[in-house]
């Protein structure tokens, strides 16, 4: 795998993330009640996500969150 290829499955990704996002807000803003299920949702997702990270790191002794600088995330 080369870099242009992360490059566009994270251009992938980002692009089905915002438009779950944007989905959840439509949900959410046209009823109120759904928002603990769309919540959950977001739990289960961002969960998985990060215990693949996890795993693959313990897999791969490398520490994947290290590659990045939390302090430039904005």
């Amino acid at each position: 795998m080369n870099e242009q290829s992360i490059d566009n499955h994270l251009r992938e990704a980002l692009s089905h993330l915002e438009s779950a996002l944007n989905q959840s807000v439509r949900c959410v803003l046209e009823n109120d009640s759904a928002k603990k299920e769309i919540g959950l949702k977001w739990e289960r997702f961002l969960g998985e996500f990060m215990g693949q990270i996890r795993e693959k790191g313990k897999k791969s002794r490398l520490n994947l969150l290290g590659w990045i600088s939390f302090p430039r995330i904005r």
